[in-house]
């Protein structure tokens, strides 16, 4: 509260930036340092993926096979699925290798991923922009981006708490900031990684393929983003393919031993169990916002990352709202890809010249002309 009335004075980007990494610190890093050491709190997404961690370091795969899950008491077959992707255990490995420590918590794991990616995000998209004004003006554009993903209560929340998602949310973010400087290899990779991850971020790599292949980058995206997520599930479903499907796709489908807790009463949840058929005619719904989101990209290509961050904040929006198995926190995401498509505009309108009215000569050129006869 008290950053955010500072902040309502005119202030140097500089200092702005300077007043947010502050007050994240004190609102998301200090309650998940106090968590990770003194208080026992954690949301059970915390719990999942360092077990997840151990699984991997044990048998070579994160997940429990449906029979496995079924041996174990009532009380504990929740904590037993793992409905990310493979990669996402990783982050579960410093406690299964170290033991129990306040350093080794996933959460600490996340945030730092997160601080990994905005360090890369204003380096490719500020710090190289050029010119004076238009270093400035990428500043400026580019940091309510770094504001949404931190201090945005949704998110210093998700941090603190449970972050799985921040991961995921930052890598997205280096993708699209990599993608506004047309370097698709290293978008692809960004993408790719947060792909290997979670699913969330497979719907922003499909909207940021169309446009490497507007921007002729569409190997260099493509080899990276797709195959990295596959790299990383080919191990899984060597070890155990029926692990993965119970995991990631009954699980989440609603088709597991037990309900997902992602049940917050958004459209989808609502329609899926008030009406007859409701689950179903949800996930039709759901289908058919895709299709309009397709139809979208056919008639409206885009022409840059900005364009790219509203498709897919418009995407998942319409998938968090229509999915029977969803969750609030999920519109972290949305969130801050409108602030990319901000930061888009902010730079691009910074760079373009001033459109000159027709018949209108500037004293200047004048001037010049005067000179010259």
């Amino acid at each position: 509260m008290v950053a955010a009335v500072i902040v309502a004075f005119r202030l140097p980007v500089i200092r702005r930036l300077w007043l947010t990494v502050a007050a994240w610190l004190t609102v998301a890093w200090l309650p998940l340092l106090l968590e990770a050491s003194v208080l026992p709190h954690r949301q059970e997404e915390v719990t999942v993926v360092e077990q997840a961690g151990a699984r991997l370091l044990d048998t070579g795969t994160p997940y429990l096979s449906r029979s496995a899950i079924a041996a174990l008491p009532v009380d504990e077959r929740l904590l037993a699925y793992t409905p990310y992707q493979p990669g996402m255990a990783l982050f579960g490995l410093p406690r299964a290798l170290l033991g129990t420590y306040w350093c080794t918590d996933a959460r600490v794991w996340f945030g730092l991923a997160m601080v990994g990616c905005l360090l890369l995000i204003w380096r490719t998209s500020v710090s190289t922009a050029g010119s004076a004004a238009a270093v400035s003006s990428a500043a400026l554009g580019w940091l309510p981006v770094v504001q949404m993903a931190t201090v945005l209560p949704l998110a210093a929340l998700t941090l603190a708490t449970g972050g799985d998602d921040i991961p995921v949310l930052a890598l997205s973010l280096l993708a699209f900031a990599y993608a506004a400087r047309d370097r698709h290899l290293a978008a692809g990779v960004a993408i790719g990684l947060a792909g290997a991850l979670k699913l969330f971020a497979w719907p922003v790599a499909l909207v940021l393929l169309v446009l490497a292949g507007r921007r002729r980058g569409l190997v260099r995206f493509a080899v990276p983003a797709i195959g990295l997520p596959v790299l990383a599930l080919v191990p899984a479903l060597l070890v155990n393919a029926g692990a993965f499907v119970e995991n990631v796709i009954r699980f989440p489908g609603g088709s597991g031993l037990v309900t997902s807790p992602a049940q917050s009463p958004l459209l989808g949840r609502v329609i899926a169990t008030t009406l007859p058929s409701g689950h179903a005619i949800a996930l039709g719904l759901l289908v058919l916002s895709g299709l309009a989101i397709v139809v979208w990209l056919v008639r409206r290509p885009v022409r840059g990352a900005g364009d790219a961050a509203l498709v897919s904040a418009a995407g998942l929006t319409a998938a968090i709202v229509l999915n029977p198995t969803t969750r609030f926190g999920y519109f972290l995401y949305p969130v801050a890809y409108l602030a990319v498509w901000y930061a888009a505009r902010k730079t691009t309108s910074a760079v373009e010249p001033a459109p000159i009215e027709s018949g209108v000569v500037s004293r200047d050129a004048t001037s010049e002309r005067r000179q010259d006869g």
